[in-house]
């Protein structure tokens, strides 16, 4: 069975959701965030000591992008997945990884610099660059659903997942209030799936186990 070591909303929640939208079973581990500054046990894991890990058999994965790819690939080939001899099969590569390296990457830093550090290291304007960044970035996705649902292939795959995350971490800066609506309705949809309401359900019923 797959093993799922998660933080509540943290990047693993991808995973978690791609796990009940492939309806694969797994087993839910729930840790205090940061992993590493409450369960030291855990860096014997994952040396990184970060959320999300995967254990499949004798494979680990540590990246959440690289976890969607491998439970796309391995478990829900056609539903979350593309092909690589279909022609969207670039574009979903693209925006799976956009949904990480360009969007989430710069939330993560913005909150680092905006709320988990003391505040005498936090950077105002470090916060105000990425703000920036990631509100010109999101323009790339608006123009992609102007004519489609979804991002790639033209039906819900991994890569509304990825890019989805991101929009669900930006409500922890308020950025949702300046989202244009026509991210705001893909953003409805998203959360309108069976899958990602298991998923929050998931992780509330196994949060206890992190305290």
């Amino acid at each position: 069975m797959i093993t799922l070591y998660h933080s509540p909303d943290a990047r693993s929640f991808r995973c978690l959701w791609a796990l009940e939208e492939a309806r694969v079973a797994y087993d839910l581990k729930v840790m205090a965030f940061p992993p590493r500054a409450h369960a030291p046990d855990y860096l014997a894991l994952n040396p990184c000591g970060t959320v999300p890990l995967l254990v499949d058999g004798d494979s680990t994965l540590f990246e959440s992008a690289a976890i969607l790819e491998w439970l796309s690939v391995r478990y829900a080939p056609t539903t979350l997945g593309v092909g690589s001899e279909d022609k969207a099969y670039g574009s979903w590569l693209s925006w799976l990884h956009f949904g990480e390296a360009s969007l989430t990457t710069l939330l993560s830093t913005m909150l680092r610099y905006a709320v988990f550090l003391p505040e005498a290291q936090r950077q105002p304007a470090v916060v105000a660059d990425f703000r920036g960044l990631f509100l010109e970035r999101l323009q790339l996705v608006e123009r992609a659903l102007a004519d489609h649902e979804y991002l790639a292939a033209d039906r819900f795959t991994a890569a509304d997942i990825s890019v989805g995350y991101a929009l669900m971490l930006a409500r922890m800066l308020d950025l949702h209030r300046v989202l244009p609506p026509a991210l705001l309705a893909y953003w409805a949809r998203l959360q309108e799936r069976p899958a990602f309401r298991a998923a929050r359900a998931a992780q509330k019923a196994a949060a206890p186990a992190a305290a």
